[in-house]
């Protein structure tokens, strides 16, 4: 169990937040302290999806469901195919043609936050395009960002992370509405496993909503396997 105050999410909402992950009734009853405690107006909580009672539990206790969570994996000593766009490790310099990117990107995301009717979509929006921008510029919030780009300008991005000595994890990644449909964000995945090895990850998971079929297709096609799966509460305090 962990449950921690959510600075970004309260400097963005401007409210008491906290962010929390359980697996079972025990921890959940300690998060609920700890809320109590720190007068924690607005709750996400995230819980393995096959804990069914423990879903329910949560449901009884005012929790409604934001989204539902797929998680694929696969082994970086394994093969996959050349990538036919050019991508390079990013710098801060290329900071701004991100979060250029991740504006359109990222605008009404599926994601839990914009699955709350009583959060604002634009805020919402925002800290999808503040966490990219800030992927390049925060050490600590990526440990690698690529880059694609064409003999203008840059074309879409991808943020790594490692999440310990042998597993990295694909956090964000976004293509420009003008370099769609060329198979871009397939390449960008590609370049994240390269980027990878490079690092001596022996594993990558990459995670989205159920509902986000078009981005599962291309990672299964890539010999990630599904999971695990999460589902993702929101609990307001009033």
């Amino acid at each position: 169990m962990s449950v921690a105050r959510s600075p970004l999410d309260e400097a963005r909402f401007g409210i008491a937040s906290a962010r929390s992950s359980v697996s079972n009734l025990a921890e959940m009853d300690e998060v609920m302290t700890f809320c109590e405690a720190e007068a924690i107006r607005f709750l996400i909580a995230r819980c393995p999806a096959q804990e069914l009672r423990l879903v329910q539990h949560m449901e009884q206790r005012g929790f409604l469901l934001m989204d539902t969570l797929l998680y694929y994996a696969r082994r970086v000593d394994q093969t996959w195919p050349t990538v036919p766009h050019r991508l390079r490790l990013a710098t801060e310099a290329d900071a701004e043609q991100i979060k250029e990117i991740a504006v359109e990107a990222f605008r009404g995301y599926g994601g839990h936050y914009h699955a709350d009717a009583r959060l604002d979509p634009a805020l919402c929006d925002d800290l999808y395009v503040d966490w990219a921008y800030r992927s390049c510029t925060v050490r600590g919030v990526a440990d690698a960002v690529l880059v694609s780009e064409d003999d203008t300008r840059t074309t879409g991005f991808v943020t790594l992370r490692r999440n310990n000595p042998m597993e990295g994890e694909i956090m964000l990644s976004g293509v420009s509405p003008a370099a769609q449909g060329q198979g871009l964000g397939r390449s960008l995945i590609i370049g994240a496993l390269d980027q990878g090895a490079i690092m001596g990850m022996e594993r990558m998971i990459v995670s989205t909503q159920i509902t986000n079929l078009a981005s599962q297709k291309i990672w299964s096609r890539l010999g990630f396997d599904v999971a695990h799966a999460y589902y993702t509460f929101h609990r307001w305090f009033d």
